[in-house]
């Protein structure tokens, strides 16, 4: 109980308050349910990190071919306000720290908003002449949507564990095969490298009934699942 105690302030009441609702006043579970968030969060790492460097990397790829490396400088290929924010941003603290900004340096300082972004409806006509071949499934191009919806989901997720927030009542099964199935779209050889060091299925329940009942009974309170 002592333990309990010290966590509850560590973590402040509302939001270990969470974890209670959902044990349904139990603190010692719910303490084990933070720590399975914690654990769940970290084991989600290697899948999303192999995704977001595959997904950078094969978009600028892309568009450096047919626009050249410095494309995020082209008139009018970038077009809202926060991915022309970001490339700025990026360039000035890259010089603030006496570093030349170089593309890779600059394609690395974007964050997955940026490149998430690329598959918005403003992007439509890029993505028919030149995005559309940053991916293949069964050797077949792919639609602008076949991204940008799991996409979406994927960085919520991502937001969500870098916010440290609760995620147990998402579907996170179906969000890990998604973002398996997005890398292996760009990159098989970063999925095969991937596989062996991802956890998750390690780390999830194998038994998700008590899981599963979280997610119909408790999510309203933490705001919609998805």
């Amino acid at each position: 109980m002592a333990q309990i105690d010290d966590m509850e302030q560590a973590l402040s009441l509302e939001r270990f308050g969470r974890y209670v609702a959902w044990a349904n006043g139990d603190r010692a579970r719910a303490l084990v349910l933070y720590t399975l968030n914690a654990q769940i969060s970290e084991a989600l790492y290697i899948a999303m990190q192999t995704l977001e460097v595959s997904l950078r990397n094969r978009i600028h790829t892309v568009i450096a071919a047919n626009h050249g490396e410095r494309w995020f400088e082209c008139r009018g290929l970038i077009t809202t306000p926060h991915q022309l924010s970001q490339v700025a941003d990026a360039i000035a603290e890259l010089q603030g720290q006496n570093k030349e900004p170089t593309p890779g340096r600059i394609v690395a300082a974007m964050s997955f908003s940026f490149w998430t972004a690329m598959f918005s409806p403003v992007y439509e006509d890029l993505w028919r002449a030149t995005l559309k071949d940053i991916a293949r499934r069964n050797g077949k191009t792919l639609a602008r949507k076949d991204f940008s919806r799991p996409l979406t989901q994927v960085r919520l997720l991502r937001n969500r564990i870098a916010h440290h927030e609760p995620i147990l009542h998402w579907d996170l099964r179906s969000h890990h095969r998604a973002i398996r199935n997005l890398t292996g779209w760009l990159s098989p050889p970063a999925l095969t490298w991937s596989a062996p060091l991802d956890r998750f299925e390690q780390v999830y329940p194998a038994d998700d009934l008590a899981l599963t009942r979280l997610r119909s009974e408790n999510c309203r309170a933490l705001g919609p699942m998805a």
